[in-house]
């Protein structure tokens, strides 16, 4: 029924596509926990969730990826925000970039936060600010999005009794 040269296509290519895919699945987990000082990679199941830091209101959790945002230099991070999260009108010292990971992530600018004037931001979103521009951002649903930026990082809440750390 088959010639003996698609016979022997038949046979191996079930343990050709295994090893193929053994090598790039080993190679992807591999490399998910081997860092150097040119090459990272993380796999989602990889972020290690901790509370945010008290500069921000109670709720939110991130993961550093790079970085460290309290020193000179690039760091990112992912920021996993409930729903009905409130962020204050703040400015930062430093270029901000946000890109939306899941969600909805609702950005303003302002020196107030208000939810009518934010504009919803849908995974894949992007979004930059210069330092010093005054914006605020809210969740109506769960969102998770990734910030980077360059190091010392910085919020000031453009009202003092905004601000979380002062509580």
């Amino acid at each position: 029924m088959y010639s003996n040269s698609r016979r022997v296509i038949l046979r191996v290519l079930p343990s050709l596509l295994f090893v193929t895919a053994l090598t790039l699945g080993g190679y992807r987990l591999h490399a998910a926990h081997e860092e150097t000082p040119d090459h990272m990679m993380i796999l989602p199941q990889d972020l290690r969730w901790t509370d945010a830091p008290p500069s921000l209101p109670p709720g939110a959790k991130i993961a550093l990826m790079e970085g460290d945002p309290t020193r000179e230099g690039a760091f990112t991070m992912r920021i996993r925000l409930p729903a009905n999260y409130r962020i204050p009108a703040h400015h930062h010292p430093a270029d901000e970039h946000v890109t939306v990971i899941s969600g909805s992530f609702y950005m303003g600018l302002g020196d107030r936060l208000d939810t009518t004037r934010g504009r919803a931001l849908s995974p894949g979103s992007f979004a930059m600010m210069k330092a010093g521009t005054r914006h605020f951002a809210f969740t109506r649903k769960p969102a998770v999005i990734q910030l980077h930026g360059i190091g010392p990082w910085g919020i000031v809440y453009v009202d003092p009794k905004d601000d979380p750390r002062k509580r």
